[in-house]
């Protein structure tokens, strides 16, 4: 059962719309969330919510993408929450924009975010979600991921990449992330 998602991003209005924040768009536009009364603690804003499964919680570090396992470990330790139960969504340069995915574990890609998790927890055993921002075509990755969406990349964001992300997440907290796993394992939305 997923007991907390982590949603993650870098904080503040210059950052809202960047690559790197689409996991933060896609938590804005599930259902659950105006109704969610979110809290500061954990070194991030969270939030909780009842589902089918049981008590969610819903976390966003405000650590920086680079010392997001701060928090998530700090709140893991607090509510007793074991990697196999921490849902991380993120971007994810190895997927084209327009694919989403669930992942169990499994390598980093080079993701700052998911190493300073596997780093603060000592193991890389989590479950994600993962929402494809494409590779650039030059070298300057951090450029890249710091950069905001185009307008025709925001258009299929918005037509297809969220709403496809708002039902798996949906149903990885009513079924449970096993239930839905090797269906959603790699999805292209449009």
């Amino acid at each position: 059962m997923v007991r907390l998602c982590a949603f993650l991003g870098n904080h503040g209005r210059q950052y809202r719309n960047n690559r790197h924040n689409v996991a933060w768009q896609v938590l804005e536009r599930l259902p659950v969330y105006p109704s969610l009364r979110w809290e500061r603690g954990f070194k991030g804003r969270w939030a909780s919510s009842d589902s089918p499964e049981g008590r969610v919680f819903f976390l966003t570090p405000e650590t920086f993408m680079n010392r997001s396992g701060d928090s998530v470990a700090e709140f893991m330790r607090f509510h007793r929450i074991e990697p196999g139960e921490l849902l991380v969504v993120h971007d994810e340069l190895e997927l084209p924009l327009g694919t989403v995915g669930l992942k169990r574990a499994g390598g980093l890609g080079g993701h700052n975010g998911l190493r300073s998790i596997r780093d603060r927890l000592s193991t890389a055993e989590y479950l994600r979600f993962r929402i494809g921002i494409g590779r650039p075509d030059h070298d300057d990755i951090a450029e890249y991921v710091l950069s905001d969406f185009t307008k025709p990349e925001r258009e299929i964001l918005e037509s297809a990449v969220f709403p496809a992300s708002v039902r798996i997440l949906e149903r990885v907290l009513s079924e449970g992330f096993d239930a839905v796993e090797e269906e959603c394992r790699k999805v292209k939305t449009q």
